[in-house]
């Protein structure tokens, strides 16, 4: 069963679209269940994020999931961005169903990878950040371990 706030941001979703000339763009995926995020930034020159869209093709919890995480990060720091985990995005949505853990893990990795190619073309390392995964099936599996 999902909760109010996650049929509100799927059947809402906000931050629906691609922004033109974004200063990072990031896609992740999940080969299992075929979920497809992809998120894109507007960072301006103090590091702040103006914007953030995003384009997802999966199921309602991967829309909801992007969907907040996108508001989530709107006016924040690069570095206070990247302290948005999966756990914040379910916490902020009132909680997922188990067997849509995964898509709260594809909106913090597609956040991630967006300010990885941010850092790229700029040429700054973003204290923390990780080179992003292509697919977060493997991070449910490390996570198992």
């Amino acid at each position: 069963m999902y909760t109010e706030q996650v049929m509100d941001h799927f059947m809402h979703p906000r931050n629906v679209g691609e922004i033109e000339g974004a200063s990072g763009v990031g896609t992740v995926g999940n080969a299992k269940c075929g979920d497809i995020m992809r998120i894109y930034l507007d960072i301006d020159e103090n590091q702040i994020v103006r914007d953030a869209k995003f384009k997802t093709f999966g199921c309602g919890a991967a829309i909801a999931t992007s969907s907040m995480a996108t508001e989530m990060i709107i006016g924040k720091t690069v570095q206070e961005a990247l302290t948005v985990t999966n756990k914040a995005v379910m916490e902020a949505l009132g909680g997922l169903p188990p067997v849509k853990v995964h898509c709260s893990l594809l909106a913090e990795q597609a956040v991630h990878a967006a300010l990885w190619d941010y850092a790229q073309k700029n040429g700054i390392v973003i204290e923390g950040l990780e080179p992003p995964v292509d697919d977060v099936d493997e991070l449910e599996h490390e996570e198992e371990e």
